[in-house]
């Protein structure tokens, strides 16, 4: 039985679509979720099970029987840490004898990402344990980007923070077969995949692509973070959120994003 918590997430969806893809059947699959309804729609035979990273308890009966378990990592800042720690703690309690983090890319090496610290920690805890697990640092999602090409797309303009920073992303589809290929196979236990796209763009290259796409020109227009921050709030962005966007703007321009190590091809 291979367990995917966080299941109806964007992600565990996609993890269970690379099993099933993979071969492994669906009544294997247990999609840990806080609200199995939301379960109807993964595809038919898995396994939905309550699991709430909040009650050690609810993720411990979740994990019962479970060989192997994918921990998809927390979205609440602030929450993440204990959250993480309560999941890994019930899947040793319930007997699971592998397990996936995701983390993020240089969790522990980055010092601007506005994300690793929380990782960072959880990695150093999933170690100390000593259980057999494998961390997935996932670099970005290519698909945040959809949030800046919207507008741009609409004004003729791309605002960015990130200067010439570059960024090595990919598909949240090509994280989960990663994800499912360590779910499925041997020899994974023990080791850390920086886990990003084989190309590192950057933010220019995007707006080129964008004026493609759009049939039209697309300014790229650099600002200075404060600046950055004021325009997305200017423009309905809610300030913590804001915050964030041009903090990981200010990572990438500082090359914490722009690695690539083939780890993510690799393994797909």
């Amino acid at each position: 039985m291979i367990a995917v918590t966080a299941a109806t997430s964007q992600l565990g969806r996609l993890v269970i679509d690379a099993l099933i893809a993979r071969g492994v059947d669906a009544s294997g699959i247990v999609a840990v979720a806080r609200n199995p309804a939301k379960a109807q729609t993964l595809p038919h035979g898995v396994v939905a099970r309550r699991g709430d990273y909040k009650d050690i308890e609810s993720m411990r009966v979740a994990l019962h029987g479970v060989t192997s378990a994918l921990v998809i990592s927390g979205s609440v800042p602030g929450a993440r840490v204990e959250q993480h720690a309560n999941a890994i703690d019930a899947a040793l309690l319930a007997g699971v004898g592998f397990l996936a983090y995701t983390s993020v890319l240089r969790a522990r090496e980055a010092t601007l990402s506005p994300v690793a610290p929380d990782h960072a920690v959880t990695e150093r805890y999933l170690e100390e344990t000593q259980a057999p697990a494998v961390v997935l640092r996932n670099g970005f999602y290519t698909e945040n980007y959809l949030l800046r090409a919207t507008p741009a797309m609409a004004t003729g303009e791309l605002i960015t923070s990130a200067g010439y920073g570059r960024t090595a992303s990919a598909s949240r589809a090509d994280f989960a077969h990663a994800a499912a290929a360590v779910l499925t196979t041997d020899g994974h236990a023990g080791n850390r995949y920086e886990l990003t796209g084989d190309t590192a763009w950057t933010m220019d290259e995007l707006g080129a692509v964008l004026a493609r796409i759009a049939g039209r020109p697309i300014a790229v227009r650099h600002v200075e973070p404060a600046e950055h921050v004021a325009m997305l709030v200017s423009a309905g962005v809610k300030p913590p959120i804001a915050q964030m966007t041009a903090d990981i703007d200010r990572a990438c321009a500082a090359g914490e994003y722009e690695v690539t190590t083939h780890d993510l091809a690799r393994l797909t």
